[in-house]
């Protein structure tokens, strides 16, 4: 893991937004965590924001230098993939208060918001449910036999909203 650099002043806000508080930081954790984009390529071609390529490189290399993220090595002509830390796994009640906010003050729409009504609607024991997945899919735990799985459950809410029939 990388070395962080000293945050500005010793304020817990401070020290987090100079981790993740940029532009893109958390749109890429976010795409990890709810779409499984584990590859350089997964998240530039996934970007529902348009993500450039440069960017996109530079903010997984902070992600990695800061401990949110894992890079596994490879060998010369291999894929990269990447991986949630514990930091980062520890995020989802923050995503899902952002999402929260996010319903009620800005403009959204109804098919990406399902994803965020339903982990508002499971509050912290979806939350704390979904940490253990992504800590038995990024950290190899053990995951006790749940099906279906949070994602799963996440995911057929979004394709719900986007197919209504």
């Amino acid at each position: 893991m990388g070395e962080a650099k000293e945050p500005r002043s010793e304020c817990p806000i401070n020290a987090a937004i100079e981790v993740f508080g940029d532009r893109w930081s958390l749109i890429v954790l976010r795409d990890i965590v709810f779409a499984d984009r584990r590859y350089f390529r997964e998240l530039q071609a996934g970007s529902i924001e348009g993500i450039a390529s440069n960017i996109l490189a530079d903010r997984l290399k902070r992600l990695v230098t800061s401990g949110l993220l894992t890079r596994e090595d490879t060998r010369a002509g291999q894929r990269a993939r990447y991986s949630l830390t514990e930091p980062a796994i520890q995020l989802i009640p923050l995503f899902a208060q952002l999402g929260s906010w996010g319903l009620r003050h800005r403009p959204t729409s109804s098919a990406l918001n399902a994803r965020a009504e339903l982990l508002e609607q499971g509050g912290p024991a979806l939350w704390q449910e979904f940490m253990d997945e992504l800590r038995h899919e990024h950290l190899g735990s053990r995951l006790p036999a749940r099906s279906p799985s949070v994602r799963q459950r996440l995911n057929a809410a979004y394709l719900a909203a986007t197919n209504p029939s």
